[in-house]
This record gives C-alpha cells, structure tokens and sequence, in this order.
C-alpha cells in the first residue's frame, strides 16, 4: 500500500478518531452501484480486503486507514448532442416549427435519461491517512478535487471535519527556483533530472526539461531571463523520490527499493499482511520526511487564530 501522489491536509482542531466511532460513521454511507437513472454514486470501502466483514478502518498504530469509491456512468458529450441534433431536426421537419432552448433542454434531458441505463459505468477509489497525532490527514491524489470529494464526505457522516489544505511560510516556486540556481537543495534533498519553468508574465512560455542536466547552462540562461521553477523532481534521503508542484502537491511518489523490500519482508506470505506492512513503513516515512519537506520550504504557515 504505497500512496503514488499526495495531498496533506492541516487538522485545526483535536479530533480523537475511535476507531470504532469511525467505522460506524463511515458505515452510514457506504459505496454503491449507480441504479439506472443515476449518473453517478459516492461512499466508503474497505481499504483492504473485500466483503461485509471486511473494516472500514484499518488501524496500524498511530495511523488509520480509509477509501471511498465514485461510481460515474460515462455517457460521451459527442452522442448525446447528436441524438439531441437529430431529434431536433425530426421535429421541425414533421412539424414545421422551430425549437427554441427550453425545448431543447427538456429533450436533452430526456435523451439523457433514455441513455443512462446503457452507459458505461467507472470506478475510482480515493485513499486517505489520518494522523491524528500528527494533526495531519493525507490523501492519496494529485487532485484537489478528488481529496475535497473525500474529506466533505468524511465531513458529511462525522458531522464535523475542521481541515484546511496545509501550507508553507514562503512559496514553492521561490524555494525551488534557488534550489536549481543554486544548485544544492535542503539537507537531505536532492534535485533529480526533471522540472518545468514558467515565465512571470501573463502569456508567457513554459518550459518542460526531462532527463536533463538541470546545473546546465542552458537551465541557468532560462533562470536569468526570469523564468520561475513551478514543478521540480527530488529525492529525499534515499528512500523516495518525488516531483514537487507550485501548489505543494507531491506527484509521483516512488518508495525506494530499500523500503518496498522490507515491507516485504516484514509482511510475510499473507497479502494483508504485505498491505499492512507496507502501509505501515510508509507512514513512519511520512512522519520523517513530511515535517523536513516543510522546513525546507520555510516552515508551515499557521493562519492567526489556529
């Protein structure tokens, strides 16, 4: 179980988060297929396992483990308008009369009904570390609004979420653009071979290096001219690397070879037990290196009043 992209959230208040309080609350909403006329349908699975009996919670010392799952029904933009194109043109042919936009919805709206039970259905499910001794919740998406579908849920079944996105005292393009002009990152950080540099002004360029020197000439003409680093590729220590956004978004999180072999050996033959473990060690990562990505970007910014 290893979180491939990370969002961290700021708990402004104590929570205690019984395990058992929890898995009830999350069990008032639990995931379901989309009935026939159902675009689309949210609630909470098991994390690990599958069946009645499988929790809602996975504990591992500190830390719980939840998921919610989105079923959406896939109804393409492109069908849809030209079955509503070819209804219209039906109607004023037989009818001899024009369909104006209040017509033209209730049809669109009919069509669509007609179609839903055909569509294809898709699923997607959002994982979530709670850390309540670390006052942090962590969601495993590059999505802001994939993590807020989550959390206003987990809000709506507890009754009260008080959780702000985290933030650091000064930006990242700053931080990252002196990391690479620099070139030396914080202690234990490392720049690695990707970034993408953007231009101050409304309209101007971006530019997007791969596999790419980046103490190069080339990258420090870019710098000079004004271009600021919005997304840089890093490592920490040398157990995972990681591409960093201008949004403190952590993207493509790679747990070293190291960790993964001894989550394997600490989980045994068992495949929940491999979960478990791997869970595990990745959060007490986490613990490391979530408070050392902070310092190194200026500290957490705590708003007056919290």
């Amino acid at each position: 179980m290893w979180f491939r992209n990370l969002l961290v959230y700021r708990l402004t208040q104590d929570l205690p988060f019984d395990a058992e309080a929890l898995e009830a609350a999350l069990a008032t909403k639990l995931a379901r297929s989309c009935a026939s006329q159902e675009l689309t349908t949210y609630g909470f699975i098991a994390p690990f396992g599958k069946g009645e009996d499988a929790p809602l919670v996975h504990v591992s010392g500190d830390f719980l483990l939840v998921a919610a799952r989105k079923e959406e029904r896939i109804l393409p933009g492109s069908v849809v308008r030209d079955a509503l194109k070819e209804k219209v043109e039906q109607i004023e042919a037989e009818q001899m009369r024009k369909v104006y936009k209040k017509e033209r919805d209730q049809l669109k709206d009919e069509i669509i009904m007609s179609f839903l039970p055909r569509a294809f259905v898709r699923r997607s499910a959002t994982f979530a570390a709670i850390a309540p001794k670390l006052g942090l919740i962590l969601v495993d998406s590059a999505s802001a609004k994939r993590a807020e579908d989550l959390l206003s849920t987990l809000r709506e079944v507890l009754g009260s979420l008080p959780v702000r996105p985290l933030s650091v005292k000064m930006a990242p393009t700053a931080t990252m653009t002196d990391w690479v002009k620099s070139q030396q990152a914080a202690p234990d950080f490392f720049v690695l071979d990707e970034c993408e540099l953007r231009d101050t002004a409304e309209d101007g360029g971006v530019v997007r290096c791969k596999r790419q020197d980046l103490t190069s000439e080339e990258i420090q003409l870019h710098l000079s001219t004004g271009k600021l680093v919005t997304q840089l590729s890093l490592a920490w220590q040398d157990k995972l690397s990681f591409m960093l956004d201008d949004k403190l978004v952590v993207k493509r999180l790679r747990f070293e070879d190291l960790l993964q072999d001894q989550a394997a050996q600490d989980g045994g033959d068992d495949n929940l037990g491999q979960l478990d473990a791997s869970f595990t060690l990745m959060m007490l990562t986490f613990c490391n290196f979530l408070p050392a990505l902070f310092e190194a970007l200026g500290g957490e910014e705590v708003p007056e009043g919290i």
